[in-house]
């Protein structure tokens, strides 16, 4: 697919509005609690060379909690990651160790298979 084609990251490709301006979302300036964070759980091969990696996505707040709570699933994980653009990604199938780690501390969660 040619760069002029790529959806950004709202999902848009292209509009015929000559008008059209993006609504800019307005920056969360608090983070949610943790017992009403409705995070998903998903594992992802897309655009990785056909490495698997575990993305956990669904959190509100700033990117400063979200990069801690990332830190702490990757070390209870044992593995690598990042933290960016809203979801926290986990090198490898981390889905159950996440979703035990999330259960425990009080997170609220759904698991996404794929092909759903």
């Amino acid at each position: 697919m040619s760069k002029k084609n790529k959806p950004d990251s709202r999902g848009f490709v292209y509009s015929t509005d000559p008008n059209f301006r993006f609504e800019e979302l307005p920056e969360s300036s608090e983070t949610l609690p943790y017992d009403q964070q409705k995070l998903k759980i998903r594992l992802d091969t897309k655009q990785r060379a056909g490495k698997a990696v575990t993305l956990i996505e669904g959190f509100v707040g700033k990117q400063e909690d979200l990069e801690e709570l990332g830190k702490k699933l990757k070390t209870f994980c044992g593995t690598g990651g990042s933290a960016k653009d809203g979801e926290i990604i986990i090198q490898g199938d981390q889905r159950e160790k996440v979703m035990r780690w999330l259960g425990k501390n009080g997170y609220r969660l759904t698991a996404k298979t794929p092909g759903r």
